[in-house]
């Protein structure tokens, strides 16, 4: 997934800032991207991204070097992203009022762009309905192909509770995009009855 040199790790391990710097290089979109599918906000999925590479650094020395790197850190990052989110539940805000912002695109023509718009906001608001882990699970498995076994180190859960959360998870989207799918057909019908012409 993250091609990563064991060299910068154990370099890193010994304070070498330099190849610390390489790490965060080498992860930083990927775990920016977790972030923000987690938080569905670039701004906080950029603060989410420092504190992680912030507690890896700081837990370093921690690192147990039989476990991927790259699943060890996208770990801190699924924590760090549940533990916000349930601070947002906690303070009462409410997700539907999350603003929906993609990161810059670098191009499509508009039709395209507001298609594949429309389907990112589509997604995001499915991944909403999933509790913090379970999007986390989603996110893992489907973003960055971690196996069950991967996610339920990374999530310290076991593997069939993954296995378990996953069958869930999928459930719940299934069913709120079937809800999506009809109140889309009712407003383009409700669009088109109101663009026809009066005779």
């Amino acid at each position: 997934m993250i091609n990563i040199e064991p060299e910068w790790i154990a370099q890193a391990q010994r304070g070498n800032s330099e190849a610390f710097s390489k790490l965060v290089e080498t992860c930083q979109s990927p775990v920016y991207n977790l972030c923000y599918r987690m938080l569905n906000d670039p701004y906080e999925a950029e603060d989410a991204a420092q504190e992680t590479f912030l507690r890896a650094f700081n837990n370093l020395r921690h690192y147990d070097e039989s476990r991927s790197f790259s699943t060890w850190l996208l770990s801190i990052a699924a924590h760090y992203c549940i533990d916000q989110i349930r601070k947002r539940r906690m303070n009462l805000l409410s997700l539907d009022d999350a603003v929906y912002l993609d990161p810059p695109d670098t191009a499509p023509g508009p039709e395209k762009a507001l298609s594949t718009g429309e389907e990112q906001k589509r997604v995001r608001l499915l991944l909403e309905k999933l509790s913090p882990q379970d999007r986390a699970a989603v996110i893992m498995l489907y973003w960055y192909d971690l196996s069950y076994e991967e996610i339920a180190e990374a999530l310290s859960m076991s593997v069939s509770a993954v296995k378990s959360r996953l069958h869930r998870a999928r459930q719940v989207m299934a069913q709120s995009w079937s809800e999506q799918e009809v109140l889309v057909k009712t407003d383009r019908r409700q669009n088109d009855h109101a663009q026809s012409p009066a005779f």
